[in-house]
């Protein structure tokens, strides 16, 4: 019973729509290299280096899918590599924040995975 009451008491994670975070009207492909990869629930992360026409890089948060459902498409921890150089497409944040709800990278390789995203159609 204590046990239970413990669980009971651990907050939830709150959960959002694509249109309350993302906008639709502002699709971005990102060409860039992965620095950091975070599989976690609701949504997994993924963080890419950007270099801009002026040089200056900047870090880009790509939301996608739950690691379930990414692991379902055919993506696991192995398909993406620190260091791995990728095209990103997805929508920008509403914020106009460097986040994008991601839809899909492609390897140099032509490998394209699906990111799962929550863009309601």
């Amino acid at each position: 019973m204590s046990a239970g009451l413990l669980v009971a008491a651990v907050p939830a994670m709150p959960h959002h729509s694509f249109a309350a975070e993302f906008d639709a009207n502002k699709p971005l492909n990102l060409h860039g290299t992965i620095t950091k990869i975070e599989w976690t629930n609701p949504h997994a992360w993924f963080y890419i280096d950007v270099k801009g026409v002026d040089g200056t890089v900047v870090n880009w948060g790509v939301e996608g899918g739950s690691p379930n459902v990414l692991l379902r498409r055919g993506f696991n921890r192995d398909s993406v590599k620190l260091g791995t150089e990728v095209v990103v497409n997805g929508f920008q944040a509403k914020d106009g924040s460097n986040r994008l709800n991601g839809n899909d990278i492609t390897l140099t390789d032509g490998k394209k995975l699906f990111l799962g995203s929550s863009r309601g159609n």
